[in-house]
């Protein structure tokens, strides 16, 4: 079991209308990565989607993902504008994982050092 120190959340920064389909073409297309950027997605609707499962390494933070958990909400290309059904998901998925790792601490990708994002778009 990997050691996880961080839960990261952040935003795709795309229209609520992204499908994950596009997103991770953009991945594997534009940036050439072979793992997801996020372990688990978050559908405008509120569904939850798992990109990797927790033993695996995703690419949500440059240097940090081997200690990290990262879940993202579809949306936030302008502003916070997650819905409700998404601040319910985020806070579920996120409350599952501290049953799970609860000495992990929950933190934007903006919260790493040499980031500059405004990942989540929220505090």
């Amino acid at each position: 079991m990997r050691n996880i120190t961080h839960l990261v959340v952040h935003c795709t920064a795309t229209p609520h209308n992204a499908s994950v389909a596009s997103i991770l073409r953009y991945w594997t297309e534009t940036l050439k990565w072979k793992a997801p950027g996020y372990h688990k997605i978050i559908l405008a609707s509120g569904e939850v989607v798992e990109l990797l499962p927790d033993s695996k390494i995703a690419n949500g933070v440059a240097r940090h993902n081997k200690s990290c958990l990262h879940v993202s909400w579809i949306g936030g290309l302008h502003n916070d504008n997650r819905t409700l059904a998404q601040r319910k998901a985020i806070a579920a998925v996120l409350w599952n994982w501290l049953k799970k790792y609860p000495d992990a601490k929950i933190c934007g990708h903006r919260d790493f050092p040499g980031v500059e994002k405004s990942c989540p778009r929220f505090d």
